[in-house]
């Protein structure tokens, strides 16, 4: 475990701009030169917003909801992370070439970062958005857990950071906003956590539609079940205990926490609130974008 205590915590490194875990930034070179196959579907996201939840949901469908065939390799190996880097494991883009077809990819690359081949092949992607509040209040206990981010310090700390897109990724305003652009020009399928969450079968009704392909509604009915967040958070296979503490900490907070829309009014302060929606009101003015901040 050298390597990997080596890793814990160090800082944020800048490329283009946007800062990344270390060893994320370290593997922007090969993530440059990724070739995307034609029927490549990705699934991004920025960080807390469901990416693992759209990912289970993805894998049950390509493999016509059969659970023998999606239980047997924890998620983040069956929908590799495209620009994962860490000492000592196969990289995403390493994973992805022994991938069979079609791949289901995971990024929260926002567009600087994203290799253009996928943009040029015109490649699916599922977008899926989170209300901000909800978005900070789990990357900060996501920050404390996966040891590769550097120390969050306090609450407090951590979402003034998160306000000045200080955090790994950089700006959620500027995430969520360009990849809605995006959509306008290119085939993204855009959806939002808190309607997944409101209605689940409506919105695998969309990816369905979306993806060209056709489920029998009892099969639609086993994925909803199946991907319910009670559900994936007892699965080793989609809640990350296989991976080592060194790590990944689950003493310090689960992977998957809570899901709960709204949970935010748990943790903001009423000036944290009021702060953040003044900053809210001028980094979104002029966009189309709607967010729930609770259901």
């Amino acid at each position: 475990m050298e390597l990997v205590q080596e890793s814990l915590r160090a800082p944020l490194e800048y490329v283009k701009g946007v800062p990344l875990v270390k060893y994320f930034a370290e593997a922007m070179g090969p993530v440059q030169n990724f070739q995307a196959w034609p029927d490549d579907v990705l699934v991004s996201t920025y960080p807390k917003s469901g990416t693992t939840w759209v990912s289970e949901i993805l894998d049950l469908i390509y493999h016509g909801g059969d659970l023998e065939k999606c239980c047997q390799d924890p998620i983040f190996f069956r929908v590799p992370f495209l620009e994962f880097k860490a000492p000592g494991v196969p990289s995403g883009v390493e994973s992805l070439k022994d991938a069979p077809a079609p791949r289901i990819i995971k990024t929260h690359l926002p567009l600087a970062l994203l290799p253009q081949c996928l943009l040029d092949q015109k490649i699916k992607v599922i977008y899926v958005a989170r209300n901000p509040k909800d978005v900070a209040v789990s990357y900060y206990h996501f920050y404390l857990m996966a040891k590769v981010h550097p120390d969050p310090g306090t609450w407090d700390n951590f979402l003034e950071m998160f306000m000045d897109g200080e955090v790994s990724y950089g700006s959620w305003y500027q995430h969520v906003q360009e990849w809605w652009e995006l959509s306008h020009t290119h085939p993204v399928l855009y959806l939002f956590y808190e309607d997944i969450k409101e209605d689940p079968k409506r919105e695998i009704q969309k990816i369905l539609e979306f993806l060209g392909r056709s489920l029998p509604e009892e099969t639609v009915d086993h994925i909803v079940q199946r991907t319910s967040f009670k559900e994936m958070k007892k699965n080793p296979m989609t809640n990350y205990t296989t991976l080592p503490s060194e790590i990944m900490d689950h003493n310090v907070s689960a992977f998957m926490r809570k899901g709960t829309p709204g949970d935010w009014k748990n943790i903001f302060t009423v000036a944290q609130n009021e702060r953040f929606d003044i900053q809210y009101a001028e980094k979104m003015a002029g966009s189309n974008l709607n967010f729930r901040s609770q259901l």
